[in-house]
């Protein structure tokens, strides 16, 4: 059977991220996030609830982090859960839930940034967001038509690169 494990967040960060290095020099990096919920109680007036998250980044990914996200900046995370456990000093076992971040957008305006954190923003684009990547790359692209024998050649490309093999149902 199938499982997935998948953490989608838009929050606010609570702290500033705070880089670290393992004993073997690999780069870590964490962070919290609040994420607000609101909803109509029973008497008909507005309640709010606030979750707390603990981000964990690692390589990489969490040196840009670092860099470019602050203390009350908003943010889409997403990622997987991870639980570790260990033992405290005075011998109690202990266990903690962390989302561990893949994936990152900043949701606050440029403008707010410092010309060296927008260079460091604009590095990574490909390898947080493919996808808005690929979609900033098309619309450089200068417009042209399309001809009847372009459009084929796309549909053709297109059912070549799906393989009924590789579907995992």
């Amino acid at each position: 059977m199938i499982s997935l494990n998948k953490v989608m967040l838009v929050g606010n960060l609570t702290r500033d991220p705070e880089l670290r290095y393992t004993p073997s020099g690999k780069s870590v990096c964490s962070f919290g996030m609040a994420t607000n919920r609101r909803w109509k109680g029973a008497s008909g007036e507005m309640e709010e609830a606030v979750e707390f998250h603990d981000i964990v980044v690692w390589g990489k990914l969490a040196e840009i982090i670092s860099q470019i996200l602050k203390k009350g900046n908003k943010a889409y995370v997403d990622g997987r859960l991870q639980t570790r456990s260990w033992e405290g000093q005075d011998g109690i076992k202990r266990q903690k839930t962390e989302v561990v971040m893949e994936n990152f957008i900043p949701l606050y305006s440029k403008g707010g940034m410092t010309k060296t954190e927008t260079e460091i923003a604009e590095i990574p684009s490909e390898t947080l967001a493919p996808e808005i990547t690929e979609k900033k790359e098309k619309e450089k692209e200068p417009a042209k038509e399309k001809t009847k024998s372009d459009k084929k050649a796309k549909k053709e490309s297109d059912e070549e690169e799906i393989d009924l093999d590789d579907i995992p149902f």
